[in-house]
């Protein structure tokens, strides 16, 4: 088994802005040609996440509005009261969603659904530039 990481970065808008990273991952698998095994997906920092979404205008929409009840701006967050930053709820959100993904390989090939895109949700309250760190476990 090789163990590989690599790493890009993606800037962001925040504001829950759902970007679809699935290119950016396939091209590392690619590159290193590794053909059955894993590939893990990490999002640094606590207030983003990755997961997988059929990425259209529809769930780009829904998928922040769903965070938004779960965990809405403008009520008072602890987190708030420590560091006078306005993202608390930008850290609760991320928790729920975790920062991580894995999806197996096989053939060289993300098992990845029809419909299914490795997307990073930036949910803090401005712009960022987030560093993705990519593993690919495999053979």
């Amino acid at each position: 088994m090789e163990v590989i990481t690599e790493a890009f970065s993606v800037s962001t808008p925040g504001s829950s802005e759902v970007l679809d990273i699935t290119d950016k991952v396939s091209n590392l698998l690619s590159k290193h040609k590794l053909k059955e095994g894993n590939v893990t997906v990490f999002v640094s920092g606590s207030t983003a996440s990755v997961t997988t979404t059929e990425f259209e205008p529809g769930l780009r929409r829904d998928i922040p509005e769903a965070m938004n009840r779960i965990a809405p701006e403008g009520i008072r967050y602890h987190h708030d009261d420590t560091w006078h930053d306005g993202n608390g709820h930008s850290h609760v959100r991320a928790a729920v969603m975790g920062p991580s993904l894995t999806v197996p390989f096989s053939g060289g090939e993300m098992l990845l659904g029809t419909w299914q895109q490795i997307v990073l949700i930036d949910f803090d309250n401005r712009p960022r530039s987030r560093k993705v760190v990519v593993q690919l476990i495999g053979r």
